[in-house]
């Protein structure tokens, strides 16, 4: 889940929380949990006083072992209210799926503000040594290369939790998910702060109850996202946006928290379901 959520306001992180390895240090080797949670959005603060309110929800499915790789469904509507009766409705829909080696990634990915017509992605990238060979259906058909030192969402997870397990507190990785344009990389910046025990819980919810999830410790991280086109300027560069979270090592996120800059809206997990998962043979 840190793909991956990202609005058409120009976010699909969030998908990323349930994201093996690609260029760089080892991922971790741990199994993911097969999950569906469901969050809750609410606005927590606006800045600029641009939002009045905001709702919505996301809807997340993670399936998949380390021998088929990894499948993502997520859905996210949200409805913003900017005053004066302007009110912005969105609906985000992606489907992925990875190799659990990071060697293969395909994603579909649909945007519908208010009632235009959809814009929508669809690709695939394969890692080939130093690089990787993009293909886009949508939104044109186009072939490009990027650096194979970038990860692919679940990589992105993996590298967490394994720098997290290794004491790490920062963490810096080019991301590549498809999201805008399907041509975009995200530089981040994961910053992980001290694990927490399973026996502490500040504000319990349908994961922090699960049997699957009852013995696990976690660690709160933030994850801020950079337009790597943009790096080239001079003075430091401002996030595109951040997002917080707790991470389980098993990969299940809780506690969100997404700062879009202007204002910021929280997560907080309403329904959780562990889900079987097929052993490897």
């Amino acid at each position: 889940m840190v793909h991956v959520f990202r609005t058409s306001l120009g976010v699909m992180a969030f998908a990323a929380a349930a994201f093996g390895a690609g260029g760089g240090a080892q991922a971790a080797s741990g199994p993911f949990l097969a999950h569906q949670a469901l969050y809750d959005l609410s606005l927590v603060k606006s800045r600029s006083n641009s939002v009045n309110s905001a709702r919505g929800r996301i809807l997340y499915n993670f399936t998949g072992s380390s021998c088929e790789g990894y499948t993502s469904e997520f859905r996210q509507v949200s409805e913003l209210d900017s005053g004066e009766g302007k009110i912005t409705l969105s609906d985000l829909r992606s489907n992925s799926w990875e190799d659990a080696a990071g060697k293969s990634y395909r994603f579909k990915i649909e945007t519908r503000m208010n009632e235009t017509d959809a814009g929508r992605v669809d690709g695939s990238a394969e890692r080939d040594g130093d690089h990787i060979n993009v293909k886009l259906k949508l939104p044109a058909p186009k072939s490009f290369t990027l650096d194979g030192k970038i990860v692919f969402p679940t990589e992105q997870i993996q590298h967490i939790i394994a720098a997290a397990k290794d004491g790490k507190s920062l963490l810096e990785l080019s991301v590549y998910d498809g999201s805008d344009d399907g041509q975009k990389v995200y530089n981040t910046l994961t910053v992980i702060g001290q694990p927490i025990p399973a026996d502490r819980t500040a504000s319990p919810d349908a994961s922090t109850s699960d049997e699957h999830m009852k013995s696990l410790k976690r660690w709160p991280v933030t994850v801020s996202y950079f337009d790597r086109d943009a790096q080239q300027k001079e003075g430091e560069q401002t996030p595109v946006y951040a997002m917080a979270f707790e991470l389980y090592e098993n990969g299940v996120s809780r506690q969100l928290v997404l700062d879009y800059n202007d204002f910021v809206i929280s997560g907080a997990m309403g329904k959780f379901d562990a889900k079987d998962s097929k052993p490897c043979n």
